[in-house]
């Protein structure tokens, strides 16, 4: 049996209901909780492991009531509990925010978290390597020509889909499904593009090997010189597969060099 255990990384992507609410004015609204009329909720998900083609997907489009997102936040809750590291597309602030502020409002698990689990976030790794123009995904998908693009061109455009589906809409809803899960599919394209540029999870802790296992899985490297820093000198390897440069711990400067180095 091997000792490689890759770690389990799930995709997720929301949509929401938006909050209603009573105001006086189209500009300059400061709107108090007394002004709300209906609350946002969730109104569908989709989620994928990693490369893996299974795609999930639940809505509350056969509800008799559209808030009420209890009976589609079970499966995700379980899902979230089974994955080491999750993955989107302005997820940190955004989607998993919203989806444990669900998970805890509507008593899932019994109010439980799911397991503890490490992000990545898509947006936030083009935000600190990269100067794009736009870090949104609409963008990034055509700048990068990536396969799945995000779904732009709809027979419901904009707030139109989400005022369609509320109208019980069939079209609509159909529409709401193909739009999250493209959304979906190109974030996972987009975080494969950027990890071997962006990824700070070191995979290598997720196994017993002493070999060193790269991001994408593969075994094989190549040494290309030396990293230094401060502290010393440190061996550099690429991944033969897709390119993400690593470099080993080990010290190559001996002990009794690094006692006698000076010190700024």
């Amino acid at each position: 049996m091997s000792n490689y255990a890759k770690p389990k990384i799930l995709l997720v992507d929301i949509e929401t209901w938006p909050i209603e609410a009573l105001v006086w004015q189209l500009y300059d609204q400061n709107v108090s909780i007394n002004q709300i009329k209906k609350d946002w909720s969730i109104m569908a998900w989709s989620a994928k492991w990693l490369e893996k083609s299974k795609i999930y997907y639940q809505d509350v489009s056969k509800q008799r009531n559209y808030r009420d997102d209890s009976k589609i936040l079970v499966k995700l809750w379980e899902l979230f509990d089974e994955a080491d590291i999750i993955v989107g597309q302005n997820s940190k602030k955004f989607d998993t925010k919203k989806i444990n502020a669900r998970f805890i409002i509507n008593n899932i698990k019994g109010g439980q978290p799911p397991s503890t689990y490490r992000q990545e976030d898509t947006k936030q790794m083009a935000k600190q390597i990269f100067g794009f123009t736009s870090n949104r995904l609409e963008y990034m998908s055509k700048a990068l020509a990536l396969k799945i693009q995000k779904l732009v061109k709809r027979e419901f455009s904009g707030q139109e889909l989400w005022n369609e589906c509320a109208s019980r809409n069939k079209r609509a809803w159909a529409e709401m499904k193909r739009y999250n899960i493209a959304d979906l599919k190109s974030t996972e394209e987009l975080y494969l593009k950027l990890r071997p540029w962006a990824t700070k999870i070191n995979v290598n802790v997720f196994h017993k090997m002493h070999d060193n296992v790269c991001h994408c899985g593969s075994k094989e490297f190549l040494s290309y010189g030396f990293a230094y820093n401060n502290q010393g000198k440190f061996q550099r390897l690429r991944c033969k597969k897709c390119g993400a440069p690593w470099r080993i711990m080990e010290n190559e400067l001996s002990l009794k060099k690094r006692k006698k180095m000076m010190r700024l």
